[in-house]
């Protein structure tokens, strides 16, 4: 049998009339990567339930990002997978092995529930699948279940508990402190957060208060609230619960009383159904509504164009994870495959973010200017900074074990 051998040309251009031909990055016909294939992101957020404004504003942050790149990123387009995850941690490993097993994203972004993070943090370690939490804030991301695939983009619960607790330490008239929040990772860590930062000026924390997650029955912690009369009450509640718990704090007669604080996410996001009930309320928290930069004031513009609505620390988070994922995508020339090599560009980026500059530390949480708000109409207005530059929990970074 006599083998006809043809040119590269003439190779190239049956193989072009005959169907899509895939070049390698060296300019030749393969099964590489192609510049023209979609990347793939798994959006695993809460869609219903009490944080399901809060899984939409992140989706719209990193949306916000494409759409500012131009709808694409390292120069390839990005096909979404969307699960809500109900903020279950039950099915959380299920939900998560949709994405990875079944849809096979090369990205997970999600979620906001600390107890769902950490479920889908032991099956995204175990693929190696990139993953970047954009919102919650559970220990074990950056502590005992690190690994290089796993980016927080957000804040870890001991962050800005720990700000807060610095910030009121300082004030002499605020010795004893209640906590209240529901017993689950996230107001575990940043009770312990709190207690950590409140320690600085020699505070005490008298009492904690816990109800099971997602419980709004509030009364009966109130009246023990009452009896105890703390200098302060320091809180932690998230979206539909931290509305309910406002309201509620403020019908009880306690408002006026005694000072209500507590991390940023008391206040995001719920002012304006609270209405009078959070004013003058203080938080801790890596954003505030009036830094006034100018990067902080066109991307307030540019939100509200685009969704017809304020945004809240939560959009800020969607946008930043859309932001670094696209800067790693950038260094790679879109090439996902070369997930080492985009880890690495990403844990060099200091990304240009409306709350401010911040870098990933070595554990792959977010080094941030922790801020001091007080609520003010419906803004979470600046104060002053509570802690520049701030790191996680050492405690949690001391587990880390980067495989």
């Amino acid at each position: 049998m006599t083998i006809k051998r043809i040119g590269r040309r003439e190779f190239l251009k049956k193989a072009t009339a005959g169907g899509a031909l895939v070049v390698t990055s060296a300019g030749f016909p393969g099964l590489a990567f192609a510049q023209e294939t979609k990347i793939k992101v798994g959006l695993m957020l809460p869609y219903t339930g009490t944080f399901a404004p809060l899984g939409v504003a992140i989706e719209n942050g990193f949306r916000l990002a494409l759409q500012e790149a131009g709808g694409k990123f390292g120069n390839r387009e990005i096909e979404f997978f969307k699960v809500d995850d109900e903020s279950e941690p039950s099915k959380a490993t299920d939900n998560v092995n949709r994405l990875v097993n079944r849809d096979k994203v090369d990205v997970v972004v999600g979620t906001v529930h600390s107890g769902v993070a950490a479920a889908m943090i032991r099956v995204t370690r175990e693929s190696g699948t990139l993953h970047l939490i954009p919102n919650a804030g559970v220990g074990v991301a950056t502590g005992q279940l690190c690994a290089p695939n796993i980016i927080r983009t957000s804040f870890s619960n001991w962050q800005p508990g720990y700000g807060m607790g610095v910030a009121l330490s300082h004030r002499k008239n605020v010795r004893n402190v209640v906590t209240i929040t529901w017993r689950y990772a996230a107001g575990e860590e940043t009770v312990k957060g709190f207690r950590d930062g409140f320690a600085v000026g020699g505070g005490k924390v008298a009492k904690e208060l816990w109800l099971p997650f997602p419980n709004v029955e509030f009364q009966p912690l109130l009246t023990e609230i009452a009896a105890a009369k703390p200098d302060a009450v320091y809180a932690f509640f998230a979206g539909g619960g931290a509305a309910k718990f406002l309201r509620d704090y403020a019908q009880a007669g306690l408002k006026d009383k005694i000072p209500l604080v507590g991390p940023g996410f008391l206040t995001d996001g719920v002012l304006e159904a609270v209405g009078g009930a959070a004013q003058g309320v203080e938080t801790a928290l890596h954003y505030a509504d009036n830094l006034n930069t100018k990067r902080d004031n066109e991307f307030r513009l540019a939100y509200a164009k685009t969704f017809k609505l304020q945004p809240a620390v939560y959009a800020v988070q969607g946008y930043d994870t859309g932001l670094l994922l696209a800067a790693g995508l950038k260094a790679v020339n879109g090439d996902v495959s070369r997930k080492k090599d985009l880890i690495t560009a990403m844990e060099k980026v200091t990304v240009d973010s409306p709350r401010g500059k911040w870098h990933l530390s070595k554990a792959h949480n977010p080094v941030q200017d922790i801020y001091l708000r007080k609520v003010t109409g419906v803004d979470n207005k600046y104060s002053s900074v509570a802690v520049r530059g701030l790191d996680d929990d050492p405690g949690s970074i001391s587990a880390c074990n980067m495989r």
